[in-house]
């Protein structure tokens, strides 16, 4: 069973970043606008969602109105491109670096509307729209030889894959990968197989390249948001207390914070983003 490894409760607890030059997990409170890790916290005027790392101080973080470089000294950000900066009615989601130094992020209706949100790729200095219609943007990742990505649409109960070329664009549409209730955030680890957090289901499920179940790893909390890997092959997850009464809160107490899954995973470094 899971252990905790942070216990501030978030409210939409995601998109956790494990740095691996400075050997730390960063992880945002997209409800409450702020930015983790186990030692500081940040807060910000507006929602964030997700990271990649540049170099050792300085981060590309996702919000809703653009991507932005963040010194983690210091807390400043300058931004790289704007994100659907004219549509107050969406904001980011999901999001992960490539391992061709591109970073892709998902846009979502702040109401989880039908098909309000799109997925973006950021690479060398171009953002690009890659798929649209998307109603809650999840499971972004790639495989580790970077011939292969992952995304998911929560609402549609459905993750799919798709051939990316040396550039790390897609080659071909997408394809179906397996149909889930509640994938949420994904990673895969350095053997190609899929860690896809299930919101609702207390759960994050290993599937293996094929699609087919492999491991199931199981978490004292209903809604499991996102994992994150270290190269040395420890797993934590971000949760979430959104949506959930006083009752249900009552009886999930935990529900909100970071824990360490498991130990064993065969480790997978993220890659840096290339501005």
């Amino acid at each position: 069973m899971a252990e905790i490894y942070d216990d501030r409760l978030c409210e939409l607890g995601e998109g956790p970043l494990w740095h691996p030059d400075r050997g730390e997990l960063f992880w945002f409170d997209i409800l409450g606008k702020r930015l983790y890790t186990k030692a500081r916290d940040w807060s910000f005027d507006e929602a964030h969602s997700a990271a990649g790392w540049i170099d050792h101080n300085t981060l590309l973080i996702a919000s809703e109105t653009g991507l932005w470089m963040f010194d983690i000294d210091d807390g400043a950000r300058t931004l790289v491109a704007p994100l659907e900066a004219d549509n107050s009615a969406t904001r980011s989601n999901d999001g992960r670096a490539d391992p061709h130094g591109g970073f892709w992020i998902g846009t979502m209706g702040r109401r989880a509307e039908p098909g309000a949100g799109a997925i973006y790729r950021y690479y060398r200095g171009e953002i690009r729209k890659m798929f649209d219609r998307i109603t809650i943007c999840n499971s972004i990742c790639f495989a580790p030889q970077g011939d292969r990505m992952y995304f998911s649409d929560t609402a549609a109960k459905t993750i799919w894959t798709v051939a990316l070329d040396g550039q790390g664009w897609p080659v071909a549409g997408r394809q179906l990968f397996v149909e889930a209730e509640g994938c949420d955030g994904a990673i895969c680890d350095a053997d190609g197989y899929i860690w896809s957090a299930r919101w609702g289901g207390g759960q994050i499920v290993r599937h293996a390249p094929d699609g087919r179940v492999d491991h199931v790893e199981h978490l004292p909390v209903a809604q499991v948001t996102c994992p994150a890997l270290t190269p040395e092959g420890t797993l934590y997850a971000t949760t979430a207390y959104e949506g959930m009464d006083a009752a249900a809160r009552a009886a999930d107490p935990l529900s909100g914070a970071v824990f360490h899954v498991c130990d064993g995973v065969p480790g997978c470094g993220e890659p840096k983003v290339i501005l």
